[in-house]
């Protein structure tokens, strides 16, 4: 049995790669979502790019589901 070293390397950094991107970006949203203005409220835009992260986020993880379950 031969293994392809060079296309699980692949694998494996792809796969840290992914990882990492996509717990910054749900790191992003958690941030953005707890932005807040001097008066204590919530900015808009936080908001927004929290949304956006989090929708980003759940995509990836829709996207990862489909690809083993097809």
């Amino acid at each position: 049995m031969d293994i392809d070293w060079a296309a699980l390397g692949q694998v494996f950094g792809v796969s840290l790669l992914a990882t990492v991107a996509l717990v910054g970006v749900f790191t992003l949203g958690i941030v953005g979502g707890s932005a807040r203005k001097p008066d204590g409220t919530v900015s808009t835009a936080g908001k927004a790019g929290s949304y956006l992260a989090y929708a980003l986020c759940a995509a990836a993880v829709a996207y990862g589901i489909y690809t083993i379950a097809a």
